[in-house]
């Protein structure tokens, strides 16, 4: 009977304490909070700035044309992207192209990035797509083209860094006088796009 009786007391004392341990166990020093949860980095980056083009499809083109980039970056992990790139040019950096020549470019592809020191990180792309040459006379007036660039970041603000970068663009075009009996046989040419502009985080 005294066993009986001891033991169901001793089971009631540690089931009232066996609550009051654990909580002490959780319960942080005093003096001491907590460390924040971690956050994941922004899922999408956005660009928009300012670029200039070579020209070299064009025949007898002097200066290149000035316009604007636009990129948009879906992030996995901290250092991989898969990005969409698009550029448009129109305006001549002088008065004395040929014609009214455009250009406007569509592209898509993987981009590397990584930090570098303090605010300052750097990427790395590829990506393939095309290019449309407009106001001139070229034969295909849209080429398949592709390239590659890279470029640096200076983070500001959780939400928005400068960015300074370059691309390199391979199409292939037919030269102006070419002819159907020449089967307006192509001729590759690569153009430097040079962008800076600003870059949105989330």
């Amino acid at each position: 009977m005294k066993r009986t009786f001891l033991f169901t007391m001793v089971t009631a004392v540690a089931a009232l304490l066996l609550p009051l341990a654990a909580a002490a166990q959780a319960a942080p020093e005093a003096g001491t909070t907590p460390p924040p949860p971690p956050t994941l980095g922004p899922r999408y980056d956005i660009f928009v700035g300012y670029s200039y083009t070579t020209l070299n499809q064009v025949n007898q083109s002097r200066y290149g044309l000035q316009g604007v980039m636009v990129t948009f970056a879906r992030n996995w992990g901290k250092h991989f992207s898969l990005i969409a790139l698009g550029g448009h040019y129109k305006w001549a950096t002088s008065c004395c192209n040929p014609g009214n020549p455009s250009m406007t470019g569509i592209f898509g592809g993987p981009q590397l990035h990584m930090k570098i020191g303090g605010p300052i990180s750097g990427y790395f792309r590829g990506y393939f797509g095309g290019a449309h040459t407009g106001g001139e006379s070229m034969t295909p007036t849209m080429s398949f083209a592709g390239g590659f660039g890279g470029g640096l970041d200076y983070k500001v603000s959780r939400h928005l860094s400068f960015r300074a970068g370059g691309d390199k663009i391979a199409a292939s075009f037919s030269l102006a006088n070419n002819s159907p009996q020449l089967a307006y046989s192509p001729h590759r040419t690569w153009n430097l796009w040079a962008s800076i502009g600003v870059v949105y985080h989330f």
